[in-house]
């Protein structure tokens, strides 16, 4: 969905707030095992998207067998970002960014394709109210 209408809908609907929920696939497999890197990306994506953080992001790589895998996870000042990333079974990561400030989902998704050098990525959007 582009991002006029996008930003009219949430407008008109009275949204508390945006959930975009970004898959990518294929990514740079040095880089999601990475958690400098990953900081490096949030840190980064909370620039292009105009946020603000609330205190650190923590990274932590946990599981066994085909769950394991890096997580972080990010407060920001008007919600959370958090991520997943399956190092083991395809180099795939799972970005949720929930934010109750408008927000352009469509810049997180190219930035995150981008970032990871993905091969694919698809995006959700969900307007909470």
């Amino acid at each position: 969905m582009d991002i006029k209408t996008l930003r009219q809908r949430y407008k008109k609907q009275k949204a508390w707030g945006l959930l975009a929920s970004i898959d990518l696939a294929g990514c740079d497999h040095e880089m999601v095992q990475s958690p400098k890197d990953i900081k490096i990306f949030v840190k980064e994506l909370i620039e292009i998207l105009k946020m603000q953080a609330h205190g650190p992001t923590r990274v932590e790589k946990f599981a066994e067998g085909s769950l394991e895998g890096h997580s972080a996870f990010q407060f920001i000042e008007t919600s959370s970002i958090t991520i997943h990333f399956d190092d083991k079974f395809g180099d795939r990561g799972f970005i949720d960014i929930f934010s109750c400030c408008f927000f352009n989902p469509n810049a997180a998704e190219v930035f995150a394709k981008k970032f990871f050098k993905a091969k694919k990525s698809r995006s959700k959007i969900l307007l909470r109210y």
